[in-house]
This record gives structure tokens, sequence and C-alpha cells, in this order.
């Protein structure tokens, strides 16, 4: 009998101690998962699920032992204990595709893969204005640190058409060749088609300055380092900056970085819609957007179609594009810049993107070749919904100032080798008499504003000498 409670003892305490080792290792355990991820937000899962990262190709890496559904974060851990954030983009044969948010100097075969949650919301408040942000909506400026508290989702579904009211105020620019012969609306889509160097981004910070916007969100995607700052210290200046969000993700950025950009400035911008704001959203550019979709559908092993682009590229247009609008509760009126190859207005991106909006203005090099700025080519421009909120009287004096421009077009020729006889049409002889005054009516300095009130009575008085 004593033998027997000796071994029972005995057990005990070596159960007690496994117990006791147990313990100490799991709170040693939970005290590394807290100083390790303590700079990842709180909608990280509480169960570690620790992957491996089995192989790289281009920009996609594979990984293995992984539950993640499309959109979900991981953290990949790099030899110095870095972690470089990937999201899930695709599932291949039992693996996790990713594609990094980060450079991927350092990652190799076997690195360890731990979730991070969801990228699906970002932090948004008051205090974004006047900031400038990153992908992720994090400041990048270099000021004090942000306190927003409430989350918007990044990948909201547009408002239903029921939802969306009808567009019948004026959404004012403050360019005169915008307002008087595209007029846009408040909560109106607009494309903005142009080669490079024409003045995308001087005509964009003339905009956000002068519009009606209560504020501006801002997305400058694929462009150069030096080009950001230097269109919000020149171009936006302080004015501009003071009612703007900058939403930054510059050429070097990868592809995921990119996109996330274009729909993190969206979800800014339906966070102050629905405060009841006028919200003014500006993309420089959607092409470099799906430029980064083509990048990363390549990549993914889809079949490219039409110069390269894959299918997803023309699924993602439409649902990035028709989330602006106006509801019940604000509006926003989104422009966006979309670069066109050899000035051709029916390559693909700029033919899909004219399919969806609700409008196009149109940068002509022509014009810009004769010092002529903002470059609009008002015969070329459309906004589809400017026969609903411009008066009757004001839309006649706009389309008897484009016939004069049209006559004098066709006949340019002619005139400019001296070949045409005045007299010989009245019409002809009325545009040639008015077109100077029209030319300077469009051109417009960078510091100059335009008054509503006067635009197109200063447009009659033209038509009508």
């Amino acid at each position: 009998m004593e033998t027997l409670l000796a071994n029972l003892v005995e057990n005990n305490k070596e159960t007690s101690d496994k117990v006791t080792s147990v313990k100490t290792l799991s709170k040693s355990f939970n005290q590394y998962k807290q100083n390790f991820f303590h700079h990842v937000p709180q909608a990280i899962s509480t169960t570690l699920k620790v992957g491996k990262l089995s192989s790289m190709m281009g920009n996609i890496l594979e990984c293995t032992g992984l539950k993640g559904s499309i959109g979900d974060l991981f953290g990949i851990e790099v030899a110095n204990g870095h972690l470089v954030t990937a999201e899930v983009v695709g599932v291949k044969d039992g693996r996790t595709l990713l594609m990094p948010f980060d450079k991927t100097v350092g990652l190799k075969a076997g690195c360890l893969v731990h979730p991070l949650g969801s990228s699906s919301s970002i932090p948004v408040g008051d205090d974004l204005l006047g900031r400038v942000l990153d992908a992720n909506a994090k400041p990048i400026d270099e000021k004090a640190k942000l306190h927003s508290i409430h989350r918007q989702d990044i990948y909201s579904p547009p408002p239903s058409p029921m939802q969306r009211a009808h567009i019948d105020d004026i959404f004012y620019t403050g360019i005169r060749a915008i307002d008087a012969y595209t007029t846009l609306g408040e909560g109106q889509r607009v494309g903005l088609f142009a080669g490079s160097g024409v003045g995308k981004s001087v005509l964009l910070g003339m905009i956000a300055k002068q519009s009606s916007a209560d504020v501006n969100v801002i997305a400058l995607i694929g462009e150069r380092g030096r080009e950001v700052h230097e269109f919000i210290a020149d171009t936006l200046g302080e004015e501009g900056m003071k009612k703007s969000v900058i939403v930054a993700s510059t050429s070097d950025t990868v592809a995921m970085s990119r996109i996330k950009a274009a729909f993190t400035a969206t979800a800014i911008a339906e966070y102050y819609r629905d405060q009841g704001k006028k919200v003014l959203l500006m993309m420089d550019s959607v092409t470099r957007v799906a430029m980064a979709q083509r990048e990363i559908g390549l990549a993914s092993g889809e079949p490219p179609t039409t110069k390269g682009y894959t299918p997803s590229v023309f699924t993602l247009l439409p649902t990035l594009l028709e989330r602006p609008g106006k509801t019940k509760k604000g509006s926003i009126t989104a422009i966006y810049t979309v670069l066109v190859d050899n000035d051709d207005m029916n390559e693909p991106i700029a033919d899909a993107v004219r399919s969806i909006l609700d409008g196009h203005i149109v940068l002509s090099r022509r014009l810009a070749h004769k010092n002529h700025y903002p470059a609009i080519d008002v015969l070329e421009s459309i906004s589809r919904v400017m026969a609903k909120i411009v008066r009757p009287e004001d839309r006649k004096i706009t389309m008897k100032a484009k016939e004069l421009m049209a006559i004098y077009k066709e006949a340019e020729d002619l005139i400019n080798i001296g070949a045409y006889v005045a007299g010989s049409n009245k019409k002809i002889d009325e545009s040639i008499e008015k077109m100077e005054q029209l030319e300077s009516f469009l051109i417009q300095d960078m510091q100059e504003s335009s008054e509503p009130g006067e635009l197109w009575s200063r447009l009659e008085q033209i038509v009508n000498n």
C-alpha cells in the first residue's frame, strides 16, 4: 500500500510539473505574439496560423499552410524580423497566392507567413484634411499622428440605382471652358483624356482650388515622386491643401499598392459624402490603375486580351468608377484622368472608361502647342447631364458658340492660306469675326478664377455682339 501511495504522489508531481511547464510556455508564446504584432491593427486574428512561403514568380508569392480569403492580409517574416505585407489575390492547386505591398528584397522559400487580418477597412475622420497618405491611409507627410476612430470599408459596393439622387445642381469647377461648354453636375463622373505633358495635373490643381466642393480627395497614382511634392506645394498650394486629402502611390510602388490607393481614396470620399459634404474626387490616373491590374492578372496566369490587358482589368473598372455619385446624404463628383497612347482616344482603356462615365473632357496637344491653356478641346468634349442642369437660354448660347467654333475649324485651312474670300459665306465671316474673342474666353491663367454669375453673360456678349 505504501509503495502504491508513493507512486501516485510521484505521478501527481510529474503531472503538476508538466502543467506548470505548459502554462509557462503558453505565457511566453502569448507574450511573443503580443510583441511581434504590436504594430498590427486590432483586426488581427487571435489564433496564430503560420504558413510558409514556397515559391516566388515575379510579384506572385505562393504559400502553403494558409487558409486565407481574397483580400486577407498576411505578413511574410524576413530574416531581420521585418514583415513584408501582402494580400491574397487567388488560390491555385491548394496554394494561396499573395501580392506584396512592399519590396520583396530578403524573401526566400521557407519564410514564415503570419495572418494580419483583413485589409478591407481604413481609419477615417476629419483629421485627414490637409494630410498626405499612402495606399493604407497612413500619413507620409511627417506631420502629427492621426487619431481617426471611424473605419470605412474600402471595397464597399456602389450605391444601388434606386439610392442615387437626381443630378440637378451645377458643380462649378472655376474653369470657364468646362463650366460654360461642358457643364458638370453634382455627383457626375467625368473623364479627363489626354496624352502626357498636355497639362492634366495643372488643370486638376486649378479645379481643386477654385471648385465649389467642400472637400477634395486627390489620388496620385503612378506619378513620379518629384511630381507629388510639386503638385502639393506649387500646383495645389496652401489654399487648396486646406480642404484636400492626398492619397499618393508613386510609380516605384508595387502593383497592389497602386490599386489599393485608388480604392482607399474612393473610400475616403465616401466617408465625407456620408457626412453630408459635397466632395470632389480626382484620380490621376485611372490608366495606371488598369496597368497595375494588368500586371497582377498576367502574373496570376490570366490570358491577355487587347494590348495585353487581362479580363480582370475590365471587371475592375466599373467596380471602381461606379462608386461615386449623388445620394440623399451628399455627393461625390469624380474626375478621372486617362492617359491615351499617341493621343489615340480609342485605345482599350480610354474606350472602356468613356463608356462607363457620364462625360469626357479632351485635352488637345495641338492647342497646347499654341500656348492655349487649359488645352481643352471643347468641340471634342461632352457632358451627358448638361442638358438637364443648364437653363435653356444659357444652353442656346453655348450651342451658338460651339457652332461658330466648328464652322471656323472646318474652314481654317482655307482661311490660313488666304484661299477664302470674305463675303462668300456669312457663317464663316461671323466665325472669323468672333473667333479671337471666343479663344480669349477659353484661355485662363493658373491664378485666374471664374465667377459663375458672369459666365454665360460674358459668352452671350461675344456670341450676340
